[in-house]
């Protein structure tokens, strides 16, 4: 693979040199590792272990110099052949995420560069830190940090990569404290001079410590930021006044870590606010050097107090004075804790792990897309939808497949092999308000989709598309906002079936149409529900049952077969010694009664009397289905029950559902198919011949 990491600068810190240790592992295992920065000492080290570097000014926050680099960071992704871009801060995140969009691909085939972040600090929630939560997924290399991404942040927990910082143990030489033999003892304390360090604190404590055993010597390795030059002057004066200031050393920047550690009898992480993490720790512990470190952040992720080091509380000058003495002082507690501490990096923090579980990582992210598909329409027409998400996921079998869907069709996708998730579309909720339809959008945006199939094809669904912020958006633009889809095609007016319509999207996927099945699968618990019911209605085991669809969409009257005509069909159909099955919803209720009452055959009604999955398992109990052009022909057809569709305003011709055992009746007139919601004479359904519908769903009994 080829791998972009961006961050403000490489000068000697935890952050930067853990990406130059990660380059030079990517370059030992055939990868191209590519490092974009405004430079620093650590160029030279980089290039050296065969990495490329960039030389950017991406540390600064003006939104001039962020367009330029976007520009100029989008011109390197494609001059590398990027496959990953990883951003490792919170400015390089924003240009980063950007540059990423801006590539596309003429070939559908293409693999678009793909946006990971490393949370490197505790973030403040603003604009600048919401970056960081973008990509694609986002590596913690604590638990602090995981629970702040996904609290503050609202990061999916499934989108977290729970990553230790990992250093190279052989460049450490590990010595027991027992085993140096030294006249006095060295403390150090190692870190960007700045007041969250806890610098201050540190130093009062440590006078206590020189009080107490005289002739320690301090090591403070470091420097300020620019802004920051004044603390470090307040440090010099405070160690001065507490008459410790020949005893304290200030280093300032320091590429020799390794050598300075072995030259130490304790390390001190003294930080007051949350550490994401703290690689120093690990590498002292790597060198065989205590450590005393605050209780703060993800330090409690490496030490266990009195195990692999000592923790105390921050701001606390009398526990991390104490702290230090007692491992001054004695040494079988010293080497106790450097044994146990060395063991815990073997086993959870060497750089060989962390660069293996990063690749992983990244490759998930390449190899596993995470896919939306949008059909947010009627009963039905998810049903319809069903051989697309089969093809989908034998296109690609590793993908995260999610499906947003209306609250009316989620049931009808439980259990289905294809699909990973539902996520509901409350059309009464999103209609209330455009802000409920933004809180919609943001939740989409923050499962960090790869690709968006749009098969319901509106300026909501494709508004939907473009703000999931999606590389990938495949649909029709047909709709005035089709053009958000940056893979749309043209939908030509030609009468196909829904499924084929909807393979003429996927084919620009390079998917083909080449098994139309509809599936079902209701559950056990589904049939269970069902025979008992049907027990209750007397209805005997060998007994021929034929459903009945009694109702159909509120907004289609015109789709309604009258009650007298009900009423006919079940006396007909107890001719042929079946027994009819009245099924529909809660609104049906009232026309189930009076079809009940006066029909002689006794139908079962079970309208509003199932959940949708019983509805399903009745549907295949069935002998044949009797229904006009709704959802139930295609669950039928889904299950495997014959059916005899009845078609009036509608086009069968689009509108068959597909199967071999589809029996097609309608009223021959000119203003048919119409199409409309309400007719006044309605005669494509009144002029229907019941006997003519019960010939034909007697072939199947």
């Amino acid at each position: 693979m080829n791998i972009l990491q961006i961050l403000p600068e490489l000068v000697v810190g935890g952050v930067e040199t853990g990406t130059v240790d990660f380059s030079s592992k990517l370059v030992e295992r055939g990868h191209k590792s590519v490092v974009v920065s405004n430079g620093g000492p650590l160029v030279r080290q980089l290039e050296a272990a065969g990495a490329k570097h960039y030389k950017l000014p991406v540390h600064k926050k003006s939104l001039f110099s962020i367009l330029r680099c976007i520009k100029e960071l989008e011109s390197i992704i494609r001059q590398e052949h990027i496959h990953v871009v990883h951003a490792r801060s919170r400015v390089p995140a924003i240009i980063a995420f950007f540059s990423a969009r801006r590539i596309t691909a003429k070939n559908i085939e293409t693999h678009l560069p793909v946006f990971i972040t490393t949370c490197h600090g505790y973030y403040s929630r603003h604009f600048f830190s919401r970056p960081m939560s973008w990509g694609r997924f986002v590596i913690c290399s604590s638990n602090i940090i995981a629970s702040h991404m996904t609290g503050d942040f609202s990061v999916p927990f499934s989108r977290i990569k729970f990553i230790p910082r990992g250093v190279d143990i052989e460049k450490f030489n590990f010595t027991l404290p027992s085993a140096k033999n030294k006249q006095y003892r060295t403390i150090g304390i190692i870190g960007r001079i700045t007041p969250i360090k806890g610098h201050t604190f540190f130093i009062k404590a440590v006078s206590k410590v020189i009080k107490a055993m005289p002739g320690t010597k301090v090591v403070v390795i470091g420097r300020p930021p620019e802004a920051k030059e004044d603390y470090l002057k307040e440090l010099k004066v405070t160690a001065e006044r507490l008459g410790i200031i020949e005893s304290v050393e200030f280093l300032g920047h320091r590429h020799d870590i390794p050598h300075l550690l072995s030259g130490m009898d304790l390390l001190v992480l003294s930080s007051t606010g949350p550490e994401a993490f703290g690689r120093v720790i690990i590498e002292a512990q790597a060198a065989g050097v205590p450590v005393v470190a605050t209780k703060v952040g993800g330090v409690t992720d490496i030490i266990e107090d009195n195990k692999n080091g000592l923790i105390v509380e921050p701001h606390n000058t009398e526990q991390l004075s104490g702290a230090m003495l007692r491992i001054l002082t004695d040494r079988g507690l010293a080497d106790k804790l450097a044994r146990q501490a060395r063991e815990d990096v073997e086993k959870k923090f060497t750089l060989s792990a962390m660069t293996q579980k990063t690749l992983d990582t990244y490759q998930e992210a390449v190899s596993k897309p995470r896919i939306l598909v949008i059909k947010i329409g009627a009963l039905g027409d998810v049903i319809l939808v069903v051989p697309a998400l089969r093809a989908l996921r034998q296109r690609f079998p590793g993908a995260h497949i999610a499906v947003l869907v209306g609250v009316e069709s989620r049931q009808i996708l439980q259990g289905c092999p294809y699909v990973d998730e539902i996520i509901i579309y409350n059309k009464v909720f999103v209609k209330q308000r455009f802000s409920n339809f933004i809180k919609l959008a943001v939740n989409i945006r923050r499962c960090a989709f790869d690709m968006v199939v749009d098969f319901q094809n509106t300026n909501r669904s494709h508004l939907l598309s473009y703000i999931s912020m999606a590389p990938k958006r495949f649909g029709y633009r047909n709709k005035k906002l089709g053009f958000l889809l940056n893979y749309g095609i043209k939908d030509f007016n030609v009468e196909v079936q829904p499924v084929c319509h909807q393979f003429r999207v996927l084919n620009t996927l390079g998917i083909q149409l080449k098994d139309q099945r509809l599936e079902l699968w209701p559950s056990q618990d589904d049939f269970i529900g069902i025979d008992k019911f049907l027990s209750w209605q007397w209805a005997l085991k060998d007994q021929h049952l034929v459903g009945i669809n009694i109702g159909g969409s509120a907004r289609w009257k015109t789709k309604r077969l009258p009650r007298e005509t009900l009423v006919k069909l079940c006396d007909q159909l107890s001719g042929l010694k079946a027994r009819a099955v009245l099924i529909g919803t809660k609104k049906d209720v009232e026309t189930a009664v009076f079809v009940s009452a006066r029909a002689k055959s006794k139908p079962i009604n079970a309208a509003g009397k199932t959940t949708l999955g019983e509805l399903v398992a009745l549907v295949k109990k069935c002998k044949v289905l009797i229904s006009t052009d709704s959802a139930p022909v295609h669950i039928a057809s889904a299950v495997g029950t014959p059916v005899v569709a009845i078609f009036g305003p509608t086009d069968a011709a689009r509108h068959k559902p597909p199967g071999e055992n589809v029996v097609i009746i309608k009223t021959v007139l000119k203003c048919s198919p119409c199409y409309k919601l309400d007719c006044r004479h309605l005669k494509c359904i009144k002029e229907l011949d019941t006997k003519d519908i019960v010939k034909e769903a007697s072939r199947f009994l």
